[in-house]
């Protein structure tokens, strides 16, 4: 029952969105508020349920996408991504470039969240498909499937390094195995999937595309921008900082007052304001632009993302009534008893979890708590594991995921197209990722 009542609030929320061509933030809070009442939640709970939910998903979200909104704004106004796409273009050539971008991806995907790997990239990869004159799809998809292959496997993103300890892993076991798992992963349900979608459904592929979220964009001669260091420096300022720090927190001891300092930097939120004050230097007064002419950058930005925010706030809404009305410890009781192999239970757990729940943070930590059991009856590498959990917490995104809403509304799709594409590719990776751990459970 508790299974169909979620089927039936997305059937509801897709009505409202589809059919009814309600505002998507206010289709999720109705949908949200729906949900709850028949879930039980009691009456006087439900805006406190909600308004938990829309705080949780945008408390750490709301600062990196301001920063990085204004980051990437900064870059573009200033012709820096102009730069850095058209060297990327000669250096690569038409025929490379998707390849350029998945390793550009994965790099950043190491460092950053998925979320934050999508600020930072998108804009660079939007100049990129308008200047070769090439669909925005080509590039996007494999860039985004790379960033959540990353978001799932990969230590120190908090899921993997969370579920890492509950299941007994060695670390670097996790991001040594966790690297060879996902180039496969990343090969299949990118660039293959993204061929086979192209020739199943081509009017996904427009080249003529318009992402309001990013405002207009900006002719440039090549003596207007600035170089192609200053322009990747800036850009990439905030995965040098996480980075650092990441690096810094497996090699330094934990209460030296150096590695604290440099912990402190590299939280996402310092290192997004700290990039962005950069980008205020290098982008804006550098290129001898005025304060007033910077801030008005920085203004445009915000108001571009604001819709955005609440739209995510509202499918955080949502996922938190699905939390609070019991459905992550009504699918815990399914899988009591469940007698299968431990890499393929504990993948089909996380995957339940994540199609119900919506956040692969959650799915995989709830997983990961109900398959440690099983640690104890198999020879199975813990690492093995983890990665098995990440796989199945990564499956068909949806409506009560905020990747999904930001994929939607940043690569300008329908709700229909965001389905046929980003929910269809998230489930090739997920199988793909269980196909590729199964493979390697064969050798170690």
């Amino acid at each position: 029952m508790p299974l169909l009542i979620v089927a039936c609030a997305v059937a509801v929320l897709i009505f409202l969105i589809v059919k009814v061509k309600l505002n998507t933030f206010v289709s999720l809070i109705i949908t949200a508020f729906l949900t709850a009442l028949v879930l039980q939640i009691p009456v006087d709970k439900i805006p406190s349920t909600i308004e938990t939910g829309i705080g949780g998903q945008l408390g750490h979200l709301a600062i990196i996408f301001g920063f990085g909104s204004m980051l990437g704004k900064l870059v573009s106004d200033s012709g820096g991504g102009h730069r850095i796409a058209m060297t990327l273009i000669n250096r690569f050539g038409r025929k490379h470039i998707q390849i350029a971008v998945v390793v550009a991806s994965f790099i950043v995907g190491i460092a950053l969240f998925f979320e934050v790997g999508l600020v930072v990239l998108l804009p660079i990869i939007f100049v990129i498909a308008r200047e070769l004159d090439m669909p925005l799809m080509f590039l996007g998809i494999p860039m985004a499937i790379t960033l959540n292959v990353a978001h799932a496997f990969l230590p120190p993103h908090p899921a993997p390094t969370a579920i890492t300890e509950t299941l007994g892993a060695n670390m670097g076991h996790v991001l040594l195995f966790g690297i060879i798992v996902s180039i496969p992963t990343v090969i299949v349900a990118g660039p293959l999937f993204n061929m086979l979608l192209h020739r199943i459904k081509p009017g996904l592929y427009r080249k003529n595309f318009d992402i309001a979220v990013l405002g207009e964009f900006k002719e440039f001669s090549e003596d207007e921008t600035p170089g192609f260091g200053i322009s990747v420096l800036t850009s990439m300022m905030p995965v040098l900082l996480i980075a650092v720090a990441t690096v810094c927190s497996f090699t330094l001891p934990k209460d030296a007052l150096v590695n604290e300092v440099i912990q402190a930097i590299g939280a996402p939120d310092t290192a997004m304001l700290l990039s962005m004050l950069f980008a205020v230097w290098s982008m804006g007064f550098a290129r001898g632009k005025k304060m007033p002419e910077i801030a008005q950058s920085m203004t445009e930005s915000v108001k571009q993302i604001a819709m955005m925010l609440l739209i995510i706030g509202g499918g955080g809404a949502f996922k938190q009534v699905l939390v609070d009305g019991g459905i992550s410890d009504y699918v815990s009781t399914l899988f009591q008893n469940i007698n299968m192999p431990p890499l393929i239970a504990a993948w089909l757990v996380a995957a339940v979890l994540r199609v119900c729940l919506g956040s692969a943070t959650v799915a995989s930590l709830t997983a990961a708590g109900l398959v440690a059991p099983l640690m104890t009856m198999t020879t199975v590498n813990p690492a093995l594991m983890v990665l098995a959990v990440g796989a199945g917490s990564v499956i068909a995104d949806h409506v009560n995921d905020a990747g999904f809403w930001m994929i939607k509304e940043y690569f300008g799709l329908s709700l229909k197209e965001t389905f046929m594409s980003w929910t269809t590719a998230t489930t090739v990776m997920s199988v793909m990722g269980l196909v590729s751990v199964l493979g390697l459970s064969l050798f170690v």
